[in-house]
Protein backbone atom coordinates (compact mmCIF):
# COMPACT_ATOMS: atom_id res chain seq x y z
CA UNK A 1 0.00 0.00 0.00
CA UNK A 2 1.42 3.46 -0.80
CA UNK A 3 1.60 6.17 1.76
CA UNK A 4 2.46 9.16 0.17
CA UNK A 5 -0.32 11.65 0.51
CA UNK A 6 -2.60 12.50 -2.67
CA UNK A 7 -1.34 8.81 -3.79
CA UNK A 8 -3.68 6.31 -4.68
CA UNK A 9 -2.98 3.42 -1.64
CA UNK A 10 -5.29 0.92 -2.63
CA UNK A 11 -8.16 0.08 -4.93
CA UNK A 12 -11.12 -2.48 -4.09
CA UNK A 13 -13.87 -4.35 -6.00
CA UNK A 14 -17.23 -5.18 -4.44
CA UNK A 15 -19.35 -7.86 -5.97
CA UNK A 16 -21.73 -10.54 -4.97
CA UNK A 17 -19.81 -13.33 -5.72
CA UNK A 18 -15.98 -12.44 -4.60
CA UNK A 19 -15.14 -15.81 -4.95
CA UNK A 20 -15.87 -16.40 -8.46
CA UNK A 21 -14.04 -12.82 -9.25
CA UNK A 22 -11.07 -13.12 -7.51
CA UNK A 23 -10.71 -16.62 -9.52
CA UNK A 24 -11.27 -14.58 -12.70
CA UNK A 25 -8.71 -12.13 -11.86
CA UNK A 26 -5.80 -14.39 -10.60
CA UNK A 27 -6.20 -16.20 -14.41
CA UNK A 28 -6.27 -13.08 -16.55
CA UNK A 29 -3.61 -10.75 -14.49
CA UNK A 30 -1.78 -13.41 -12.66
CA UNK A 31 -2.62 -11.97 -9.22
CA UNK A 32 -2.53 -13.89 -6.10
CA UNK A 33 -5.29 -14.12 -3.48
CA UNK A 34 -5.44 -14.70 0.46
CA UNK A 35 -8.54 -15.11 2.08
CA UNK A 36 -9.24 -12.53 4.87
CA UNK A 37 -12.09 -13.60 7.37
CA UNK A 38 -15.00 -11.34 7.34
CA UNK A 39 -16.64 -13.58 10.24
CA UNK A 40 -19.59 -15.71 8.27
CA UNK A 41 -17.30 -15.17 4.57
CA UNK A 42 -13.74 -14.22 3.35
CA UNK A 43 -12.83 -11.11 1.44
CA UNK A 44 -9.82 -11.18 -0.63
CA UNK A 45 -6.33 -9.52 -0.04
CA UNK A 46 -4.73 -9.87 -3.85
CA UNK A 47 -1.36 -9.31 -4.46
CA UNK A 48 1.20 -8.94 -7.38
CA UNK A 49 2.89 -12.08 -8.73
CA UNK A 50 6.07 -10.60 -9.02
CA UNK A 51 6.51 -8.57 -5.96
CA UNK A 52 3.99 -10.17 -4.00
CA UNK A 53 2.97 -7.18 -2.34
CA UNK A 54 -0.82 -6.40 -1.22
CA UNK A 55 -2.32 -4.06 -4.40
CA UNK A 56 -6.09 -4.76 -4.08
CA UNK A 57 -9.21 -6.45 -1.89
CA UNK A 58 -11.90 -8.06 -3.78
CA UNK A 59 -15.10 -8.14 -1.38
CA UNK A 60 -18.61 -9.84 -1.25
CA UNK A 61 -20.88 -6.57 -1.48
CA UNK A 62 -22.23 -7.49 2.80
CA UNK A 63 -21.84 -6.10 5.41
CA UNK A 64 -20.35 -2.90 5.20
CA UNK A 65 -19.90 -3.23 1.49
CA UNK A 66 -23.49 -4.15 1.09
CA UNK A 67 -24.91 -0.62 -1.21
CA UNK A 68 -21.76 -0.17 -3.10
CA UNK A 69 -21.98 -0.87 -6.94
CA UNK A 70 -19.48 -3.64 -8.62
CA UNK A 71 -17.22 -1.64 -9.66
CA UNK A 72 -13.67 -0.92 -8.70
CA UNK A 73 -13.33 1.64 -5.64
CA UNK A 74 -9.86 3.58 -5.48
CA UNK A 75 -8.84 4.64 -1.95
CA UNK A 76 -6.69 8.22 -1.84
CA UNK A 77 -4.46 8.99 0.64
CA UNK A 78 -5.50 11.87 2.32
CA UNK A 79 -3.26 13.89 5.42
CA UNK A 80 -5.96 14.51 7.39
CA UNK A 81 -9.44 12.55 6.70
CA UNK A 82 -12.05 15.12 8.96
CA UNK A 83 -10.71 18.15 6.76
CA UNK A 84 -11.00 16.46 3.61
CA UNK A 85 -14.35 15.30 4.18
CA UNK A 86 -15.48 19.12 5.25
CA UNK A 87 -14.16 19.64 1.70
CA UNK A 88 -15.87 17.46 -0.19
CA UNK A 89 -19.01 19.06 0.74
CA UNK A 90 -17.76 22.49 0.50
CA UNK A 91 -17.16 22.16 -2.62
CA UNK A 92 -20.16 20.10 -4.01
CA UNK A 93 -19.08 16.39 -3.25
CA UNK A 94 -21.10 14.39 -1.65
CA UNK A 95 -20.52 11.25 1.09
CA UNK A 96 -21.80 7.92 0.61
CA UNK A 97 -20.67 6.99 3.79
CA UNK A 98 -19.80 8.31 7.02
CA UNK A 99 -16.19 8.00 8.10
CA UNK A 100 -15.61 4.15 8.78
CA UNK A 101 -12.43 2.66 10.24
CA UNK A 102 -10.74 0.44 9.30
CA UNK A 103 -7.84 -1.59 12.45
CA UNK A 104 -6.50 1.74 13.28
CA UNK A 105 -7.01 4.18 9.90
CA UNK A 106 -10.24 5.63 8.65
CA UNK A 107 -11.77 6.16 5.54
CA UNK A 108 -15.08 7.39 3.79
CA UNK A 109 -16.63 6.80 0.50
CA UNK A 110 -17.15 9.95 -1.53
CA UNK A 111 -18.96 11.43 -4.44
CA UNK A 112 -17.23 14.01 -6.56
CA UNK A 113 -19.55 16.83 -8.38
CA UNK A 114 -19.48 14.63 -11.24
CA UNK A 115 -20.68 11.86 -9.26
CA UNK A 116 -17.74 9.41 -9.86
CA UNK A 117 -17.11 7.66 -6.46
CA UNK A 118 -14.24 7.10 -4.76
CA UNK A 119 -12.86 6.54 -1.15
CA UNK A 120 -10.47 9.06 0.82
CA UNK A 121 -8.28 7.11 3.27
CA UNK A 122 -6.10 8.04 6.03
CA UNK A 123 -3.17 6.27 7.82
CA UNK A 124 -3.02 5.94 11.53
CA UNK A 125 -0.07 8.30 13.00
Amino acid sequence: MKSTIGDMAWIDLSVKNATAVKDFYQQVIGWKSESISMGEYNDYAMSSPESGDTISGICHAQGVNNNLPPTWLPYFLVEDIDKSVAQVLANGGELVTAIKTMGDDRYAVIKDPAGAACAIYQKWK
